[in-house]
């Protein structure tokens, strides 16, 4: 069955029939954890790097939305909760695209990558592959039974 991860959302599953999707990854970030041992995958769907000053109480309300509350949370939730050694994630990130418009200040996209990053380094987690930057939409389907992770790519537009 297939599991969709919007934006902001997270999928965790054991069921080695399902799929994990989330579709049209740009300046977002996908992180996907994969325990072999357990079989058991996840996903989260990044929107921003953190929730601005004014928005700070919002990573308690969706702090899927956010890398730095929704990298520890999926962790903790594929270890705490199905039971995973830390030290047995496949982790792999996805996303994090650059804008075709020129005149783009934000940089969204390297931010998640980096904050993403960041979080995982302090966490002393090690991720095993990254599809990253560029200017490349990205969806992603992960098969639960296997950890393997189907990339389909398209061009950014304006």
């Amino acid at each position: 069955m297939d599991k969709i991860v919007g934006i902001g959302e997270y999928a965790i599953s054991n069921n080695p029939e399902d799929i994990l999707k989330t579709f049209a990854l740009a300046s977002c970030v996908g992180l996907t954890v994969y325990c072999p041992e357990h079989g058991v995958a996840g996903l989260v769907h990044i929107a921003l790097p953190h929730p601005s000053e004014e928005s700070s109480s919002d990573s308690f309300q969706r702090p899927y939305y956010y890398a730095i509350t929704a990298v520890p949370f999926l962790i903790n939730q594929v270890c705490n909760r199905c039971g995973c050694p830390k030290n047995k994630l496949e982790l792999s990130l996805f996303g994090g695209a650059d804008s075709s418009n020129e005149k783009d200040v934000f940089h969204i996209g390297r931010k998640n990558i980096q904050q993403t990053k960041q979080i995982l380094d302090e966490m002393n987690l090690k991720y095993n592959d990254e599809h990253t930057g560029g200017t490349l939409s990205r969806t992603l389907e992960m098969e639960v039974a296997t950890g393997r992770i189907k990339v389909t790519t398209q061009p950014l537009r304006i």
